[in-house]
């Protein structure tokens, strides 16, 4: 007879795997995953069936982290302007806590691994719509959600590229201050996104935050 299936070992064995990708990438074969989570490599196909059903579900975990994550950052806040709310979402997604999933996906997207995730591409674009499309609603323009999606994902391409943080930072700040703009245009008689809110924000090195209740 054989054993029956162990979720509960199974959900730890997938978490241990995730962490180790995120860290160090996404292996092409087992062992690493095999000595990152302190088993086989055939306990491992025992479990999820094949190399790559174990790397798609690897694959899996990790982007509903990255969602979780991000999308909660995406959320619009009743206590500070959406976008100031952006630029904490851009100062994490580009920081030590975003850097392993943009590694982990640009990976997945250059190279052969995509065939894991067909439609990956398409994927990572489409996700992030509906979180900004509902924090953008908060300034009264979630018709702007592509726009705003093209404008981080582009800036994330070029500091990929050049590893420039100073300039995509300053990019990304002058961004805001169009959406800013649009902003005042639209709402002129809103105290949402008054001259001394503007005030309270600093730069800090190259680093753009803003002073809010919830703190940045």
């Amino acid at each position: 007879m054989g054993r029956r299936p162990q979720p509960q070992i199974k959900e730890r064995l997938l978490d241990a795997c995730a962490d180790h990708a995120l860290a160090h990438g996404l292996p092409d074969r087992l062992e690493p995953l095999a000595t990152a989570t302190g088993t086989s490599a055939r306990m491992l196909i025992y479990h999820f069936g094949t190399r790559d059903a174990l790397l798609r579900a690897v694959l899996g975990r990790a982007r509903q982290r990255q969602l979780d994550t991000f999308g909660d950052l995406l959320r619009a806040r009743p206590d500070e302007p959406y976008t100031a709310t952006l630029n904490r979402a851009w100062i994490s997604i580009t920081g030590p806590d975003g850097q392993p999933y943009l590694r982990m996906f640009g990976q997945l997207r250059e190279s052969a691994e995509q065939q894991l995730w067909p439609n990956f591409r398409r994927t990572a674009t489409t996700d992030w719509l509906g979180p900004l499309e509902d924090g953008l609603r908060s300034i009264g323009r979630p018709d702007l959600a592509t726009l705003v999606l093209a404008v981080i994902r582009g800036l994330l391409m070029d500091l990929d590229a050049t590893g420039d943080t100073t300039r995509t930072d300053r990019a990304f700040r002058d961004f805001r201050a169009f959406l800013d703009f649009l902003e005042a245009v639209e709402h002129p008689s809103s105290g949402h996104r008054s001259t001394a809110g503007r005030s309270q924000e600093h730069v800090s090195g190259d680093r753009t935050s803003t002073d809010t209740a919830s703190g940045t």
